[in-house]
């Protein structure tokens, strides 16, 4: 007897692939036109859906997972960070919560060099200037200087996979490697990253040059780049963000940019998004993209089959291979 097919409901548009993929296995509903849903379309959806598969953007708060049904027994987010999910309600009302870990590493360590380099070295001025009004006068000797990275030192917070993709870039880069972590990472990593281990962030950042954010966004780590911690840091040192945008305070971030005691900042994240702080947009010394760190057709594909194998093992009746435990946040 074929096994009835559990209803899943996406809630944003995914690659092609993935898409039907899914709806060969399960008894989908797709989100063709990409619109967000709105909290009540949220609400709607867990009204119905056996399977709920967010995205990153989806608040999936406590209001939201107390309005579900009692059909509800999987959130499977499209999506690393979980911190747009209450996990506690969703385990608390018997609702497994996964995501997926590992494929973004890549992508979001690639995204962050990419900040370094076009912060450190002006590229994104540079490629205005040669615009629409062609302003460029030629080569000069002492125009559009930048900073060399090589020999200085980067400090990552965070040095899980992500943070440790990016030091070995950074490694190959000529940058010495420094980090702060809840704990020190095993020394064999530590050994070929020939890596500095900082338990005082407070002393990391007034050494460091260039500071990476790379920790995932949870109570904990709110504001962790506080106004007191970024009076920290050098007035020439640069900030890149490629996690998430509420780990910087973003306004005592804005007024040091203003008040030229930052080198600057390369952001990928932002702490009220899809809202621009229009302070940092009017900064010479700020990168901003639109959380592009993973956008790669490769990693978006990669966390689509994640996701599909975390509904198929639950549909087999197995415990999913990216369960979410409080422990974990």
């Amino acid at each position: 007897m074929t096994k009835r097919k559990p209803l899943v409901i996406v809630t944003r548009k995914l690659p092609d692939v993935v898409e039907t993929r899914m709806r060969e296995l399960f008894n989908t509903r797709l989100n063709s036109d990409d619109a967000p849903l709105t909290q009540a379309g949220l609400i709607s959806a867990v009204k119905e859906a056996e399977v709920l598969v967010p995205t990153v953007t989806d608040r999936i708060d406590k209001a939201v997972i107390m309005q579900s049904g009692d059909q509800l027994k999987l959130i499977a987010n499209f999506g690393t960070g979980v911190d747009n999910i209450d996990v506690d309600t969703a385990l608390a009302r018997g609702i497994t919560v996964t995501n997926t870990p590992g494929v973004l590493t890549e992508d979001t360590a690639d995204m962050t060099m990419a900040l370094i380099l076009a912060v450190a070295r002006r590229i994104i001025e540079g490629s205005e200037v040669i615009g629409a009004d062609n302003s460029w006068q030629g080569w000069s000797p002492t125009w559009m200087l930048g900073h060399r990275i090589f020999g200085k030192r980067l400090g990552i917070i965070g040095m899980g996979r992500i943070g440790q993709a990016v030091a070995r870039r950074a490694k190959a880069f000529g940058l010495q490697i420094h980090y702060h972590n809840r704990k020190p990472v095993h020394s064999s990593i530590e050994e070929q990253l020939e890596a500095t281990y900082w338990e005082s962030l407070d002393q990391m950042l007034a050494r460091v040059d260039i500071v990476s954010v790379n920790c995932p966004h949870t109570p904990g780590t709110y504001h962790l780049l506080s106004a007191r911690r970024l009076k920290l840091m050098k007035p020439d040192a640069i900030i890149v963000n490629t996690a998430r945008g509420e780990i910087i305070d973003e306004n005592a971030l804005a007024r040091m940019l203003e008040a030229d005691e930052l080198g600057g900042v390369g952001l990928d994240v932002f702490e009220h998004e899809p809202a621009v702080n229009p302070r940092l947009l009017k900064s010479k010394k700020s990168v901003l993209m639109p959380h592009m760190g993973s956008a790669t057709i490769e990693g978006r594909i990669d966390m689509g089959e994640k996701v599909i194998i975390n509904i198929k093992t639950w549909v087999d009746g197995h415990k999913p291979p990216d369960r979410v435990l409080p422990a974990m946040l």
